[in-house]
């Protein structure tokens, strides 16, 4: 299940992101939505990095029964911004950035790993028919 927390005027597809996320894990998942200036809050507050970004995780440190896995943040100036970019739809864009969130929150990390997460977000894009931007301007 995802908990949702939108503080935003944006309509979220929250079944299709139901699919998505009951295709890799039965964990509960906290959704927050939110504009480019919470998230640069968070990002400087968490990673010590003082601009605004497109999604940000925060998986959980200890697995305990029943339990959520983590937080998922997500901008949607960003899911806007790139949705119009790439010439896609905003809940097209704002599963892409989903599925890369929930990947994090699942321990891949594109930074340090060689390639699994990339593979792993290709087959779910394909998987649920999303646009392949997200691969493209990640490669």
């Amino acid at each position: 299940m995802i908990d949702l927390d939108n503080g935003t005027e944006f309509e979220i597809d929250i079944l299709g992101l139901e699919k998505i996320a009951n295709s890799l894990t039965q964990k509960d998942i906290e959704l927050l939505v939110v504009k480019n200036d919470e998230i640069k809050e968070l990002n400087k507050e968490h990673r010590n990095i003082d601009k605004a970004t497109d999604v940000l995780s925060f998986p959980l440190e200890y697995d305990f029964v029943n339990m959520p896995l983590g937080s998922i943040v997500i901008s949607t100036d960003f899911v806007e911004e790139k949705a119009k970019e790439y010439g896609h739809s905003f809940n097209e864009e704002f599963s892409l950035l989903f599925i890369h969130g929930l990947l994090h929150l699942l321990g891949y990390d594109h930074e340090v790993d060689n390639g699994e997460h990339r593979a792993k977000e290709e087959e779910l894009i394909k998987k649920f028919n999303l646009p392949d931007s997200l691969i493209v301007r990640n490669s």
